[in-house]
């Protein structure tokens, strides 16, 4: 199975939030640089960020998902 990119951060915590709405909504993820990004400061630049990757017939939705606003739903106050 070949793994294609969906999104490149430089920031450990925001990759993890893409991979957790990712999973959420049901692609398989995974991400490659983020023990390097952990490790040492200043890692996540120099390797060029954390990508975020789903298999290759999985990349154009998760993409779009990715792209989608946030439905109102999902910003809504708890009642």
């Amino acid at each position: 199975m070949e793994w294609v990119s969906v999104s490149n951060v430089l920031n450990p915590a925001m990759a993890l939030l893409v991979r957790s709405r990712l999973e959420a909504a049901g692609f398989l993820v995974s991400i490659r640089g983020l023990d390097a990004a952990l490790a040492t400061e200043g890692y996540t630049l120099a390797t060029g960020g954390v990508r975020i990757e789903v298999p290759q017939d999985q990349a154009e939705e998760a993409k779009a998902f990715l792209a989608a606003e946030p439905s109102d739903r999902d910003t809504e106050e708890p009642e």
